[in-house]
Formats: structure tokens, C-alpha cells, sequence
């Protein structure tokens, strides 16, 4: 059969490849997507979305078990099923799997179930892939390719998955809870998972290398979660370098070091966290001169082109942070700047970072610490929700909002924030940053009340010295 030709050939079908597809196709491309999975990528199947469903649970659980009480209301001997706990996260990916596939159809987009291999600058092989049809085409021609192939999960040397032993790809379909878990990592996933865990009443132990949880984040943000996780009764092992695991008896015991001693932890099951490898190296990079640079990720330019001027390459293939959104946007760009509709360049400075244990982290922009470090001088807004009136009422008082502006002309450089619905709360400052806002035009802005977004109010006030209530 002779081949397709397309104006882009996009492989991968993930938040990044398959909204860069629907926008090629929006600016007139004859366009084709390669997915080996089911539409959607990792992203929607077997990340984002299922986890989120399983931290919806998780959230559930808590306010049932711990805040019932508090308001009056009796709920008797609390039972779960954890079989349909992760049912209920499965059915959420799946649907929204199929949504893409529809999408993907409603704008003439062609979906070949398959694996795409590179073999030229313009031409893709497929290769059958177990479970689905066979490609109605053996290769496919395109005038660019756009590679959104993601990445996987990382583990050390010596690690094998199976018998209590997971990753996050395992654990969203694990419907047996064990009684202990360790979780190696401190990371978004491994803190989302211990979270989720512990919900369910596991024993959870959090082993990290570095001094604080969420290595890269603000330290400040890192010792409130630091201390909310310790409060809820797991135990975190800061400082910690793993060294081997083996099973014993029923348990895995992990050997791990610290200051140069040695000790170990037991548990059920264990977690790996280790952080994620871009999916780079089976798609025949070689073959058309495009350079991966250390870690694998694919080398880009600010038009998103690789080193072979045809083929360009986003999200979690290309550069950190490996994010979604960031992907999407991405996309989003890469597309509109081959079809001339917008300049080169992307803004990684304006992507949120989001973690969805509870109490939520959201961050965006700088931290004190990286401003500083980059000669600036700063001023800072801090409010606890303690002191916001939505909080207390709704008792998700845990927490703050922190903005970090320049002290010359007040532009917003950076927001953390920790607490109840942290992640939702972050998009105001986001926009805010798209838009050089100042935390004197945020100040003067009227929040509804009472809502949580006051506290991003209250904090850019603080920031200008002029705190109304705190």
C-alpha cells in the first residue's frame, strides 16, 4: 500500500501531541497523529487524570474520617471498597481517553494506532502494535514532524517492578492496598501517592536524598507540607540515599544511608519515585540527525525545531518541567509558529507547577531564593489562610499564600502557594504574570468574599505594607 502524505505528522497523542494536532488542524494542515497507547498519552491514561480521580478519594476519605464530627454529622463504622476505588479512576481515564479520540475526529485529524519510527527527515515507519489493528499505511510521508512522545518512569540500577514493587503506572492499577508502603521520592508523585496511601489508612514511609521535600521548591512551602505529612502520621526520612532492597519474608526491606550509616526500613510494598526519562531513544533519532542532549531530552530551539530542520519536538521528549500544561502550550506554539502565526520563543517562567496531595502546592515564576539569587531585589507578601475568612469557616486553614515581587516597580516575579484548593488558586497569578501585574494592582483589586482567592489579595497588600487582615 503506497503511503499517506501529510502536512504534519504528529507522534505521540498526549496533552502535548494531541492539542499541537487539533491546532494544526484549526490553521488549515492536513495533519496525522501516531499513538502506540490508547489516545491521550500517559497524561490522561496513566497520570494525570487517574491520580487525580485517586486523590479525589483520598480527600473524600479524609474529610468523612476527620471532619464529619466537626459538623455534626455521624457517619457510623466507615467501610471502603479499594477495588472500586481504583474502578472509579479507571472509568475517569478511560472516558476522557475516548473524548480525544473524538476530538481528534471531529477536526479530520487521521489516528494510527501504531508505533512510529523515524527513517528520514520526512517519513515515519509504522510498526503493529499488540491489541490493535494493523496500520492501514506502512509509512507515512510528512512536510514537518512533531515529535510528543513523553516519558516514563525513571528507576535506579538493580530495581524491578513486580511483587509489591511499583511505580505510579502500576500503583493506579493495584486494586490490593497493602497494610505498609515506602515511597521512594519526595517528588510531585511520590508525595501525591503518600498522600493518597496514607488516606486509606497505610503505613507510609517517605524516604528523600535531599534535605527537604519537594527538592526545588521554596523551603518554606517544603517544611509546611513537611509538617502537615508528619501529622497525619507518616514518617519522612530526609537525607537518605537508597542503597539496595530485598524481600524478607513478607516484607521488602529497603537499605538506605545517611551521614554514612547505615539503616533500613521494611514495608509491604514499595513505590518508586525517582522522577521521570524522556521517551526519546526508540524512535530512530539517530537516523535523521536529531541530537538528544543529556538525559535523552531532545535538543530544541526557540521555534521548537530540533537539529533536523523538519522535525520539531515538545513536552516531556524536549526540556523540563515535565508538565502537562506545559506541554499543551507548547503545542500550541510549536504548530502556530511553523504556520508564521506567531513568533519564536515560550515562556517557561509563567508555567505553574502543581501538586495535588492535600494540603495543594502551586507555585509560579520564582522563588525568593532563585530572585535573589539573580541579583534582584525582592519584597515579599505572606498570608496564612488562617487569617482568611473562607478558610476558617470551611476549616482549611493549613497553609499560605507567598508573592515574591520586584522592590523597584512591584512586578509579580513568583507566587507559592499551600493549602485547600492551592491549584485552582494559582491561575490568577499566572495570568498576572502573562500580564506584568504588580502587587499594588492586585491589592487594589476587589476579591469576592469570602473566598480563598482573598489571600492572594491579602498578600500582595502585605507586600506593599499595607495588610488589611493579618
Amino acid at each position: 500500500m503506497a503511503s499517506q502524505r501529510y502536512d504534519l505528522v504528529v507522534i505521540g497523542s498526549g496533552p502535548g501531541g494531541y492539542v499541537a494536532a487539533i491546532r494544526a488542524s484549526q490553521l488549515e494542515m492536513r495533519v496525522a497523529v501516531i499513538e502506540r497507547d490508547n489516545p491521550g498519552g500517559v497524561c490522561l491514561n496513566w497520570g494525570c487524570i487517574p491520580s487525580k480521580a485517586l486523590l479525589n478519594s483520598a480527600e473524600t476519605m479524609e474529610a468523612i474520617r476527620g471532619a464529619a464530627s466537626e459538623h455534626g454529622i455521624e457517619v457510623g463504622e466507615i467501610r471502603f471498597d479499594f477495588k472500586r476505588v481504583i474502578a472509579r479512576s479507571r472509568e475517569a481515564a478511560d472516558k476522557l481517553s475516548r473524548g480525544v479520540r473524538y476530538l481528534l475526529r471531529k477536526n479530520n485529524i487521521d489516528l494510527y494506532e501504531a508505533e512510529g519510527v523515524l527513517t528520514g527527515p520526512h517519513t515515519i515507519a509504522l510498526k503493529p502494535v499488540a491489541g490493535k489493528p494493523t496500520p492501514a499505511a506502512p509509512l507515512l510521508e510528512a512536510e514537518k514532524i512533531l515529535i510528543a512522545t513523553g516519558s516514563g518512569e525513571r528507576l535506579f540500577p538493580g530495581m524491578a517492578i513486580g511483587d509489591g514493587v511499583m511505580t505510579s503506572h502500576e500503583a493506579l492499577i493495584n486494586d490490593q492496598l497493602p497494610k505498609s508502603i515506602v515511597v521512594i521520592g519526595a517528588g510531585a508523585v511520590g508525595l501525591e501517592f503518600a498522600y493518597f496511601y496514607r488516606a486509606f489508612g497505610v503505613e507510609v514511609t517517605i524516604v528523600e536524598l535531599e534535605q527537604q521535600m519537594l527538592p526545588g521548591f521554596d523551603t518554606e512551602v517544603a517544611a509546611e507540607l513537611h509538617r502537615s505529612f508528619v501529622k497525619r502520621g507518616m514518617k519522612v526520612l530526609l537525607g537518605h540515599r537508597y542503597k539496595s532492597m530485598e524481600k524478607r519474608g513478607g516484607n521488602w526491606s529497603i537499605v538506605l544511608e545517611a551521614g554514612g550509616a547505615a539503616s533500613s526500613v521494611e514495608a509491604e510494598a514499595v513505590l518508586i519515585a525517582v522522577g521521570r526519562v524522556p521517551l526519546s531513544s526508540l524512535i530512530g533519532l539517530d537516523k535523521v540527525g536529531v541530537e538528544a542532549g543529556r538525559g535523552g531530552f531532545i535538543t530544541i530551539d526557540d521555534s521548537f525545531r530540533t537539529t533536523c530542520p523538519s522535525i520539531y519536538a515538545i513536552g516531556d521528549v524536549a526540556r523540563t518541567p515535565l508538565l502537562a500544561h506545559k506541554a499543551s502550550a507548547e503545542g500550541v506554539a510549536a504548530v502556530e509558529i511553523m504556520a508564521g502565526e506567531r513568533e519564536p520563543g515560550f515562556d517557561l517562567d509563567t508555567i505553574a507547577g502543581c501538586i495535588y496531595c492535600e494540603p495543594e502546592v502551586a507555585t509560579v515564576g520564582l522563588t525568593e531564593a532563585q530572585a535573589r539569587a539573580r541579583g534582584i531585589e525582592v519584597k515579599i507578601g505572606k498570608i496564612p489562610f488562617r487569617a482568611i475568612g473562607k478558610a476558617v469557616a470551611v476549616n482549611q486553614t493549613e497553609g499560605f499564600v507567598k508573592l515574591v515581587a520586584s522592590k523597584k516597580y512591584g512586578e509579580v516575579l513568583g507566587c507559592q502557594i499551600i493549602g485547600h484548593r492551592a491549584t485552582d488558586l494559582i491561575s490568577e497569578v499566572v495570568l498576572g504574570r502573562t500580564l506584568e501585574t504588580t502587587t499594588a494592582e492586585i491589592g487594589k483589586t476587589a476579591h469576592p468574599h469570602p473566598t480563598l482567592s482573598e489571600a492572594i489579595m491579602e498578600a500582595a497588600l502585605a507586600a506593599e505594607g499595607e495588610a488589611i487582615n493579618y
